[in-house]
């Protein structure tokens, strides 16, 4: 069996290796047409960055180790332009010529494409290669520039951002969006906003770039709110599949021409299979089409290629896109659905906010994170999860993505037996205690959120109850909120009107979590504030850096 894999990186390589170990025999070859294979694209810009330091670091395998471990024959420099499925050829160009190669079975992972504007030159660089990267360090190296545009604020820009003001650069980010990290609600991205402005990036959101520009010594970027000149500029956009071959192949294309394939990675060619950011999959939580340009889900769809080819029926049940990155001194991670994405995939959801420590507030080093857990309200369903904070984020993330994968609800949070020490967690991990927060909610606990506040301000019959302390109210509070003190509450519920909806906040929504119950439990009708005043004030201090349209609560316009 001979078996040509497109392509030599996370999905392409994982399917080599796998083929091999499967199959002894099997005539194995991999084309790449940069010159690396096997490399960690997400890696790149801490190279950038002075992290990585080793160049050698950023590379898994070589030509000559795949060679000598799997005896497999890896070409770089070496780019498939066509794919011509009756004959079972490969055509393939390299500088020296080009040669056609035959198969059996093929295996397509070239990847996606960088989303480039009209425009550019020299000066503006992409980040998806090992070349590219090694471009980019040369050309700070040998030209010292003091300022860079990055264009987009996903993973590769705020990655890239973060590691050119290590290299003493001046940075402006340029966001389409409201908001950096778009799979993140936005009061979430508001935490990573204020991170990146405190150290010292200029963030342009709501500019969506039109055009490139190139200059003598430098770069400007033309957006719909402006233009931004700088020495030179990343461009992070986003990224298409590349599957050109593919469509001149005939196999059939789905979602922005990615290829389609059954749940064994083959596609409507019975010989060709396909893994990695050119293909469409199944979000596993909504069962519907989706793209997920990530390493695991491509190393995943790489292995269950080579087993099928080998006989092993293998299956791939879908992602759900479970992230996690690195801005600054903060971690963001998320998995499943945001807010957006369970409405417009129709469910019926709602949310909880926890502000949690990530091990025992006695043990030193304790940090809060916060915690954002989406849940189908009729079953309790966990949907979605997103957290921002320090150490631990990653760790509940995960567990919270298995959590979800296995089809779990609220109730299963709460039983979930979590490792515990007080150096890492408490007795209630973060994790348990989302579970509690839902199940409060799916018994009857009303919520109102800071995009709730326009309405509640101008409801006459609202009550705004704030149970800080008196310092904390002074330092800010809601336009007419009433201050009493949660410990003060029992004693002074005759200062609360009846026949009046009780709207209670405090700083994080535990304390007024317990207020709430105190004033049910007396007859009043109430409803706590989801994640504190600390998130209104998040969401109130980006309106006002970003100097955009607010309602009188001092809440972005969201209409």
């Amino acid at each position: 069996m001979k078996v040509v894999i497109i392509g030599g990186v996370a999905g392409g390589a994982t399917a080599a290796a796998r083929l091999r170990r499967l199959n002894e025999k099997a005539e194995i070859i991999i084309f790449e047409r940069s010159g690396y294979v096997s490399y960690a694209n997400c890696g790149l810009p801490y190279y950038i960055g002075g992290e990585i330091k080793r160049r050698s670091a950023l590379t898994l395998q070589t030509p000559e180790s795949f060679k000598e471990r799997f005896n497999i024959d890896v070409r770089t420099g070496s780019e498939v332009v066509k794919i011509d499925r009756a004959a079972k050829k490969v055509t393939v160009r390299t500088r020296d010529g080009g040669y056609e190669e035959s198969y059996d079975k093929l295996i397509y992972c070239p990847g996606a494409k960088p989303i480039m504007p009209q425009g550019g030159g020299k000066r503006f660089f992409t980040l998806r290669t090992v070349e590219d990267t090694f471009a980019i360090d040369d050309f700070i190296k040998s030209e010292n520039p003091r300022t860079a545009v990055v264009c987009g604020g996903g993973f590769i820009g705020l990655e890239a951002a973060e590691n050119l003001v290590r290299r003493g650069i001046k940075v402006t980010v340029v966001q389409g969006n409201k908001q950096v990290l778009p799979q993140i609600d936005y009061e979430m991205a508001c935490f990573l906003h204020s991170e990146l402005r405190a150290k010292g990036v200029t963030l342009a959101l709501s500019s969506r770039v039109t055009s490139l520009e190139s200059r003598e010594g430098g770069v400007t970027v033309h957006t719909d709110g402006g233009s931004f000149a700088a020495d030179f500029s990343i461009v992070a956009l986003g990224v298409l599949p590349e599957t050109h071959l593919a469509e001149e192949a005939g196999l059939e294309l789905g979602i922005k021409k990615a290829v389609i394939t059954d749940e064994h990675m083959r596609t409507s060619d019975s010989d060709i299979y396909a893994a990695g950011d050119a293909v469409q999959i199944k979000n596993a939580v909504t069962g519907q089409d989706a793209l997920f340009a990530l390493a695991g889900p491509a190393n995943k769809q790489g292995r269950i290629a080579a087993d099928n080819i080998c006989g092993i029926e293998s299956t791939y049940s879908g992602g759900q896109g479970s992230s996690v990155i690195k801005v600054f001194g903060l971690t963001c991670a998320f998995t499943g659905l945001n807010e957006m994405a369970a409405a417009r995939a129709g469910y019926d959801a709602d949310s909880v906010m926890l502000f949690s420590a990530n091990h025992a507030t006695y043990y030193p080093g304790a940090r809060n994170m916060t915690l954002k857990v989406i849940f189908e309200r009729n079953s309790g369903r966990i949907l979605g999860a997103q957290a921002v904070g320090y150490d631990g984020v990653d760790k509940r993330i995960d567990v919270l993505a298995t959590a979800i994968r296995a089809g779990m609800n609220a109730y299963d949070l709460q039983e979930l037996d979590l490792a515990y020490a007080p150096p890492y967690s408490s007795a209630k991990d973060p994790v348990n205690m989302a579970g509690y927060v839902i199940e409060n909610v799916l018994r009857g606990l009303k919520q109102f959120r800071w995009s709730d506040l326009p309405a509640v301000m101008k409801d006459e019959n609202a009550f705004l109850l704030d149970v800080r302390t008196e310092e904390e109210f002074a330092e800010g509070h809601f336009d007419g909120a009433t201050n009493i003190p949660v410990d003060e509450l029992r004693s002074r519920l005759g200062e609360i009107p009846t026949g009046k909806k009780i709207y209670v906040n405090c700083h994080s929504g535990l304390r007024s979590y317990i207020a709430c119950r105190m004033l049910a439990a007396n007859g009043f009708d109430c409803c706590n504030f989801s994640g504190g005043y600390r998130i209104y004030a998040a969401v109130r201090g980006e309106a006002e850096e970003s100097n955009i349209p607010r309602h009188p609560c001092g809440i972005p316009v969201t209409e």
